[in-house]
């Protein structure tokens, strides 16, 4: 596979990592200690203590038919791979890490949805499991097997509208390509605003096929595309220039959006799905793309509006080779109050690590390390409570790290420059995360509700540099002023 297949050579690394692992018991200790010689239950077990972290952050990839190449519902199938297990496991927020989630524990924000990241204690104690050589346990100890549902339904519930797009044929050897397939009419006749979305692939691949990597099963590495009006009849709201949505890469869960910031798809508009990106994958594949829209109810407004804040830098990008810790940079200053919903970073293959910065005053707040892997690309999406609320004129600074050495497997040639591009050979240095505008009251009101939850001052918030300011009392109308008063 085409090592520039970021996300959808996902998972090949921990295959080339336990190549030859498959069978071999862990060197030094028996196969199953308690089982064999009828000692006392050990402290950590399978069933107990292993099984239930697997459920909640490794199974929804590692299961039959999922994405992953191995199952991981058993303990006969986990077995075979305990130390790979500790190893990806204990790798830390960087590249290989399993499951993929990079956010740096150590600094800025810590809580958002759906987070699968295991904790140090959990950490410690898979460790611990394989290091006394990997125990079952009591089978009655086991929980519940998790009840896969492997059906087309949408994960967003009975979607509102789906639209689907042309077919494309890959033959099964040849060159990535990129290209537009044009417009898809929505059918819409009002304007309505969207609570979620989500895309899928759906081709001719046999799902039980032999294939063991997510590249295998899938045309699409990804589609940008947008919606617009067309023609008479047009929606005249705000929005009317067009509406971006999330773009589709293999693996990337529904978009959710806020419940005060929904999306406006309109009346008479269409899809211009204007970027795809296919790969050949060894089989001819007959594929298309499915829009899945679930909508607010008639009548929704939205109380926020999308932020105009764009973080990235497509042209200046110099990447050296054979050199690590290159920083690149981009800055922006906030003409509006600003809450950040989603932090998504963007590199290609010699991005390691990437940074969000607020600069207010003289205090530099940083929001969030995460590392960098191309074959994992990951959106966080912060929890309400704890999105960065930032004040107009906060210079937000956004800093990717990259490496060309011989120690990023990732990168093709590291003996190559390169700069920017769309070929993964190529670079990439943008936040594809999302904000929304705030007026003076709503700002006001988001910081009331930060504070209600802090209990002194000793509790800081980092998303929320004015929580703690001196609350501005509103200047009367001259004409109440009260004598002398300015």
């Amino acid at each position: 596979m085409n090592r520039h297949l970021y996300r959808l050579a996902a998972l090949v690394p921990m295959v080339w990592v336990v190549a030859g692992l498959a069978t071999a018991p862990l060197e030094g200790v028996p196969y199953d200690v308690a089982a064999q010689s009828g000692a006392p239950a050990p402290e950590v077990t399978f069933t107990k203590h292993i099984a239930p972290v697997l459920q909640r952050s490794c199974q929804q990839c590692h299961r039959p038919n999922g994405g992953a190449p191995m199952a991981l519902t058993t303990y006969e199938e986990v077995r075979p791979w305990a130390r790979s297990i500790k190893t990806r496991t204990g790798l830390g927020p960087k590249a290989g890490v399993m499951p993929p989630w990079f956010v740096e524990r150590n600094i800025g924000i810590q809580h958002f949805k759906q987070d699968p990241s295991l904790s140090e204690p959990e950490i410690a104690m898979i460790a611990k499991w394989v290091d006394i050589g990997a125990p079952r346990g009591n089978p009655a100890d086991m929980p519940r097997a998790l009840d896969f549902d492997n059906s087309d339904n949408w994960t967003i519930g009975v979607p509102d509208l789906v639209l689907r797009s042309p077919n494309v044929i890959v033959p099964a050897v040849g060159p990535d390509k990129w290209g537009s397939l044009g417009l898809v009419p929505t059918g819409l006749t009002e304007d309505r605003y969207v609570s979620a979305v989500e895309v899928r692939e759906v081709n001719d691949i046999p799902r039980d096929g032999p294939t063991k990597t997510v590249g295998g099963r899938y045309a699409f590495h990804h589609m940008t595309y947008s919606s617009f009006a067309q023609g008479e009849g047009a929606s005249e709201n705000a929005e009317a220039e067009g509406t971006s949505w999330p773009i589709h890469e293999v693996g990337r869960n529904a978009d959710i959006f806020p419940l005060e910031a929904g999306r406006l798809l309109q009346k008479n508009s269409a899809l211009a799905l204007t970027a795809y990106h296919l790969h050949s994958n060894g089989r001819e594949t007959k594929a298309h793309l499915e829009f899945a829209f679930k909508f607010f109810p008639v009548g929704y407004k939205p109380q926020y509006r999308r932020s105009s804040l764009r973080l990235g830098n497509g042209i200046d990008i110099d990447v050296k080779p054979d050199r690590s810790s290159q920083e690149l940079h981009s800055y922006a200053t906030l003409q509006e109050h600003t809450k950040i919903v989603a932090f998504e970073p963007h590199l290609h293959a010699p991005g390691v690590r990437m940074c969000l910065e607020a600069i207010w005053g003289h205090n530099i707040l940083t929001l969030n390390c995460v590392g960098y892997d191309h074959n994992w690309v990951k959106q966080y999406v912060y929890e309400d409570d704890a999105a960065p609320v930032l004040p107009k004129g906060t210079i937000v600074h956004l800093i990717g790290f990259l490496d060309t050495t011989a120690a990023n497997k990732n990168a093709a040639d590291p003996r190559n420059w390169a700069g920017g591009g769309r070929r993964s050979i190529a670079n990439m240095f943008i936040d594809l995360g999302y904000s929304v505008s705030l007026t003076e009251e709503q700002f006001q009101a988001e910081m009331a509700k930060r504070r209600a939850k802090m209990k002194t001052r000793n509790d800081y918030d980092v998303g929320c540099p004015l929580c703690w300011a001196p609350l501005v009392q509103p200047v009367p109308p001259a004409a109440t002023r009260a004598p002398g008063q300015r």
